[in-house]
């Protein structure tokens, strides 16, 4: 599938691809936008195959795995009350809901808020409005299209988040981590 003009945010955990209403309309998507694009150098000229022979009438037999530490705190109720709904369609449709336990899920919000804006900052840094995107009207000079388009460009919440990473980044943050990691180690 082509990345072509996407603007990577965090790389480890970005994923594109086709949300549709049905499991078989997002594999019809899927076919129509797999495949090699000539404007992106990762994407591989291979066979696309018809996602929808894979498609199954019912799930009997599966089992769909629930990490309990997903569902807890700090849920919204829309969110909770549509998962309940794929759960029991996915019941009706003969798969078994098998509840799990993953205690280290607990630290996923925090590792995320570590992660996505450090990757952020990095990704993020290198854009410069020039060859996609939004691009400054109206300065003197590249340097300040540069300046214009990133002020301009990014909303407050993406300036938080750069700035955020770029901190986490930064010498200082890892120095004083290390050597707070050294004095609590025995």
């Amino acid at each position: 599938m082509s990345r072509y003009g996407l603007v990577a945010y965090a790389s480890s955990l970005d994923q594109i691809g086709p949300l549709a209403p049905t499991v078989t309309d997002a594999a019809i998507l899927l076919r129509a936008i797999a495949g090699h694009d000539p404007k992106d150098a990762t994407s591989l000229r291979v066979p696309v195959p018809d996602y929808t022979q894979a498609l199954k009438p019912d799930l009997e037999g599966m089992r769909i795995g629930l990490i309990q530490e997903t569902v807890g705190e700090g849920v919204q109720p829309e969110v909770k009350c549509a998962l309940e709904a794929a759960l029991k369609t996915l019941q009706e449709l003969g798969a078994t809901v098998v509840e799990l336990s993953c205690p280290r899920f607990a630290y996923g919000l925090p590792t995320y808020y570590i992660i996505a804006p450090s990757e952020a900052s990095a990704n993020l840094a290198r854009y410069d409005g020039v060859n996609f995107g939004f691009r400054a009207e109206g300065t003197c000079d590249l340097l300040e299209m540069y300046m214009q388009t990133r002020a301009q460009g990014f909303g407050a919440e993406v300036k938080r988040r750069i700035m955020i990473g770029t901190y986490a980044l930064s010498a200082g943050y890892y120095d004083a981590t290390t050597s707070e990691r050294k004095r609590c180690v025995p």
